[in-house]
């Protein structure tokens, strides 16, 4: 089973496919651009499970392609600290739905902040970078 969502928005995309073939469900996100990338990361990830929860499968991976992923001039001050820095343990998500409440579409567009927890979450100081236009 493959679902692909696709959005085209003036020559910006992000391609989006779910797949269960057993017990787990698997995300593949294709995108390009730096500064979106930690948001794209963690919102497809978060969306990864919750999709996972209504649907009764085990979160799989997170795959994640990239593609004309280029790096502006302005940016390359911010890229080098990025790269500088050491990982931190990642966090562990828990989604709260003690009545099986969040199952099926209903439930996936019910689920609330307050249905999720993220335990053990840190994170390293926050790089600007300019838009580049």
């Amino acid at each position: 089973m493959n679902y692909v969502l696709h959005n085209s928005n003036k020559g910006k995309y992000a391609n989006a496919a779910f797949c269960a073939g057993s017990a787990r469900i698997t995300r593949d996100l294709y995108s390009e651009k730096f500064l979106g990338v930690p948001f794209n990361i963690s919102s497809y990830a978060l969306l990864t499970h919750l999709v996972a929860h209504v649907t009764n499968l085990e979160a799989g991976d997170f795959v994640y392609t990239l593609g004309d992923y280029h790096i502006y001039k302005n940016h390359l001050e911010q890229v080098q600290q990025l790269l500088s820095r050491e990982p931190l343990p990642l966090p562990k998500l828990t989604i709260n739905d003690p009545d099986n409440k969040l199952r099926g579409l209903e439930g996936l567009l019910a689920a609330k902040y307050e249905n999720l927890s993220l335990i053990g979450y840190q994170s390293h100081g926050k790089i600007a970078a300019p838009v580049a236009v």
